[in-house]
């Protein structure tokens, strides 16, 4: 990018900018601002009223002003002559604290004191539906075990291409796409950054998805469990820690079990102990937990974690270790927001480090099939409700992510499992209308 947004704007004929935040619950908020006047917006930010969106607010609250980051600028591939920006949110000269892009900056900046800094990937899982969202789009993609199936992926040739093609264009280094193991999902993977790249470049990316299957007359859906009888949406997060340089990855001990150091042990560390309490947000809907607690799907396997352990290369448990220097944690799913994601791990492995804590005991059996061992391990809560009381008892983590966004998911979250317990299902109805 060129000195100032103005610059960038001239040379790549952008006539729009898009300030983009995302507020607690996920959701993408914008203004679509013109070109004339970006350098105005670039110094004082766009305003938007916050009680307007998932944050802790009152019509009462002063301007929040989204401030863009020019180092986030992406031109949409599908709309050229339109800019993308990743901003911060400050409200009367103070940044947001409950603010997850925020949030997220503090732990980065936190990491660096203690001369490391957070690398991730993630895969982001989809499904390719149709726009009413009653079904999958391709009504041939019915195998029992569809994924990596080659003539369904190439029946969506058009969408998963230009998505790909997107990317390459964008620098972003895609590396393969598949038709993943439910009919009509999808998954595309891109390189690894340091976790607030990955953290825009996953926003961005769900933001494309689904702009570029409406585009071709269909509606791409990250949620958790779209479908009863089919695999759910996972978001894995492959996760290394590297020296201030970027230069030397501090996770890897190749004399080590599985190549992992004793700080990439501690940081897992931090993540087991801590995993009752995260999955509030690497798990935020009350759909999340109809993926984590699947029964077997038609494929024969969730693969999806409902247990508290860490395997090497094995898909069965929450964490793997699939090779030196880095560990994937299967947790997350496609309802995470892209900035609490990458926060709440920075958190709980900065709590693993400085309390050097050990992860626990190893294993590698079929932890779906296992069940005496399973009986012997703590399990993943059953539901949102149980996942947000973990999180309001864990003082330590709500201090590493602050007080005030703690106070405020708390409080938002448990606004939304009332909502929901309020709602009257049809299924309440045809099971318990004649009792």
């Amino acid at each position: 990018m060129g000195k100032s947004l103005k610059e960038y704007a001239k040379k790549n004929k952008i006539k729009y900018f898009m300030i983009s935040f995302t507020d607690i619950f996920g959701a993408q908020r914008a203004k679509l601002v013109p070109a004339q006047v970006i350098s105005e917006m670039e110094k004082e930010g766009a305003g938007f009223a916050g009680f307007a969106t998932w944050l802790d607010m009152t019509p009462a609250h002063p301007d929040m002003l989204a401030v863009p980051d020019p180092k986030s600028v992406i031109q949409l591939p599908w709309q050229p002559d339109v800019a993308w920006l990743a901003s911060d949110l400050i409200m009367e000269d103070n940044e947001v604290s409950q603010a997850p892009r925020n949030v997220l900056r503090k732990l980065i900046s936190e990491a660096k004191t203690k001369k490391f800094r957070v690398k991730t990937g993630i895969e982001a899982e989809f499904f390719l539906i149709k726009r009413d969202g009653s079904a999958i789009s391709d009504e041939y993609d019915n195998a029992e075990k569809p994924c990596y199936d080659q003539q369904a992926v190439m029946r969506k040739y058009d969408v998963i291409k230009e998505i790909c093609d997107s990317m390459l264009k964008l620098g972003w280094g895609p590396y393969q796409n598949d038709h993943e193991d439910a009919n009509g999902q999808f998954e595309m993977n891109f390189e690894y950054d340091d976790a607030l790249a990955t953290a825009d470049k996953h926003s961005f990316f769900k933001f494309m998805v689904k702009s570029i299957a409406e585009k071709h007359g269909l509606r791409a859906t990250f949620m958790p469990k779209p479908f009863s009888n089919l695999t759910g949406n996972g978001c894995h997060a492959h996760i290394s820690v590297w020296d201030l340089v970027g230069k030397k990855n501090i996770f890897e001990n190749k004399k080590a079990d599985l190549g992992l150091s004793d700080n990439g042990i501690n940081f897992l560390g931090g993540l087991m102990k801590n995993a009752k309490s995260l999955v509030a947000i690497t798990n935020p809907t009350v759909n999340s937990y109809k993926r984590i607690n699947a029964p077997i799907t038609q494929s024969g396997a969730t693969w999806a974690p409902n247990t508290i352990t860490w395997s090497g290369n094995n898909r069965t448990h929450m964490v793997r270790i699939p090779g030196p220097g880095r560990f994937e944690l299967r947790l997350p799913d496609g309802a995470t927001n892209p900035y609490l994601l990458q926060a709440v791990i920075i958190a709980a492995g900065i709590i693993g480090i400085e309390k050097k804590l050990n992860p626990g005991k190893r294993y590698d059996n079929d932890i779906y099939t296992d069940k005496i061992t399973e009986n012997k391990v703590e399990k993943l809560p059953l539901n949102l409700i149980d996942a947000i009381r973990e999180f309001s008892k864990n003082s330590e983590l709500k201090n590493k992510l602050g007080s005030e966004f703690s106070k405020a998911f708390i409080k938002l979250k448990n606004e939304e499992w009332d909502k929901f317990n309020n709602h009257l299902s049809s299924w309440e109805i045809e099971n318990t209308m004649d009792i």
